[in-house]
């Protein structure tokens, strides 16, 4: 089984319609099927739900089965803690990015697995370093 990160920009991707969204729900049923296990830091629900929030599309007890379906599917959540807050911290000032985006670099890089996302402009500021281990979510091989 193969072991990936994955950021709030694809997870959202699973609620909400948009570019990607095929590749995400692929990626989501291939997950649930068993061929992936997924790990992301303990923020994800907080910024999928955030991004859900904002996107002013879901009604309130849409939101909240969200939540559900969120806990439900089993990502393995990851602490900020001890030296992978460390790396974090380190990453988010040495790429001028957020601690949150920081946040799944660095994990991929402690568990020393690729980490997928949709964001763009996050892979282009850390891909000097980490252009092997941090990667778009077209890249992505779904069998």
């Amino acid at each position: 089984m193969q072991q990936l990160v994955v950021d709030a920009s694809i997870v959202v991707k699973w609620f909400i319609r948009e570019k990607l969204s095929d590749l995400a729900l692929q990626l989501r049923d291939s997950f649930v099927d068993g061929q992936f296990k997924l790990f992301s830091p303990s923020l994800l629900h907080y910024e999928v739900l955030n991004a859900l929030k904002y996107s002013k599309l879901f009604l309130t007890s849409e939101l909240e089965l969200a939540a559900t379906s969120l806990e439900n599917y089993g990502i393995i959540l990851v602490p900020l803690n001890g030296s992978y807050a460390q790396t974090v911290v380190n990453l988010a000032l040495k790429y001028d990015v957020s601690i949150y985006d920081a946040a799944y670099v660095g994990l991929a890089d402690i568990l020393d697995i690729q980490a997928y996302s949709a964001d763009q402009k996050l892979i282009s500021k850390v891909s000097k370093d980490y252009a092997r281990s941090f990667l778009f979510l077209e890249d992505l091989q779904i069998s």
